[in-house]
């Protein structure tokens, strides 16, 4: 009886999930968008350019929507939603790096590292008491790359260092992100955070994309792709993951954020012919269960 009615008092509860998996798919088929695109001759930071920017029209018409409580007039606000942008725009951008220089699979899941980067700085910043099983599981995870990403095979021409390391970068910066959107969250709306964070996001992305590539986006026949990039993947997903994260636990939000990873994969096997060893795909579950487990036990 108690718990029908605490499902009764919160609606949202029994949806709410399904709000964050469905962020979680959308960001990893944004992995396989992005590949198509690169595939067809579009560079990496003109992509992320383009998602980005698409994803700000979309916070700001939320922002618009929802203009209460923005928080705006906050200078604290403004900095840490810069940081938060700057996150982001390395997450987008290494993460396509990785994708061209390796695979769908192997970027998104170096990507998926990032609790690993969160648990190391809450650790130098005394945010998180280090324990012998938390180190024991960043040791799995680092066995869990090696596998993933053959770097025990000096002959294989599969992954680049550049992928891997581009990949790992996109997980350090969206660590970043989740930083600076941490600090920025007590300040103002979620909405207000990520309209300053895309607009810093756009600004730094304008210079290292290739302007005429990005002028040629608007009468390309790709544009269809390049919106649905952004409205997915980082206008509507950013949204849904909020709102879900509201009335979800973090342990059940931390188990379905490995849609994205999964999804990416799956795509990039499905759509672009990827392949993945045996030992690649031990390395993938290695990773993708201890750094689920390590969220579901902070």
């Amino acid at each position: 009886m108690t718990q029908r009615r605490e499902q009764n008092e919160n609606p949202m509860s029994g949806g709410s999930a399904w709000l964050v998996m469905l962020a979680a798919l959308f960001w990893g088929l944004s992995g396989g968008v992005a590949g198509l695109l690169m595939a067809e001759g579009w560079e990496p930071f003109v992509v992320s350019l383009y998602r980005g920017a698409i994803g700000l029209v979309c916070v700001a018409v939320w922002l618009l929507l929802r203009p209460g409580e923005s928080g705006l007039g906050n200078p604290r606000l403004w900095f840490w939603s810069a940081i938060a942008g700057i996150g982001v725009a390395g997450n987008f951008s290494f993460y396509f790096i990785s994708i061209a220089e390796g695979s769908i699979a192997v970027a998104a899941t170096l990507m998926y590292c990032a609790p690993v980067f969160v648990y190391l700085v809450s650790f130098l910043l005394k945010l998180e008491r280090p324990t012998p099983v938390k180190w024991m599981a960043m040791v799995l995870v680092m066995a869990g790359i090696a596998l993933l990403t053959r770097i025990y095979d000096i002959d294989t021409s599969g992954v680049t260092p550049l992928a891997i390391g581009a990949g790992l970068l996109s997980g350090l910066s969206y660590t970043l992100f989740i930083f600076g959107f941490r600090y920025a969250a007590p300040h103002g709306s979620p909405q207000a955070i990520l309209t300053v964070a895309f607009s810093a996001f756009t600004a730094i992305l304008i210079w290292p994309a290739d302007a005429g590539q990005a002028a040629a986006v608007p009468n390309s026949p790709d544009l269809p792709l390049f919106a649905a990039l952004g409205m997915f993947g980082a206008g509507l997903s950013f949204f849904f993951y909020i709102t879900g994260l509201r009335h979800t636990e973090p342990a059940v939000a931390s188990v379905v954020a490995m849609i994205e990873p999964v999804t990416a994969a799956l795509f990039g096997v499905a759509v672009l012919s990827e392949t993945l060893g045996g030992l690649q795909l031990v390395g993938m579950a290695l990773i993708l269960l201890t750094v689920t487990w390590l969220s579901v036990s902070s």
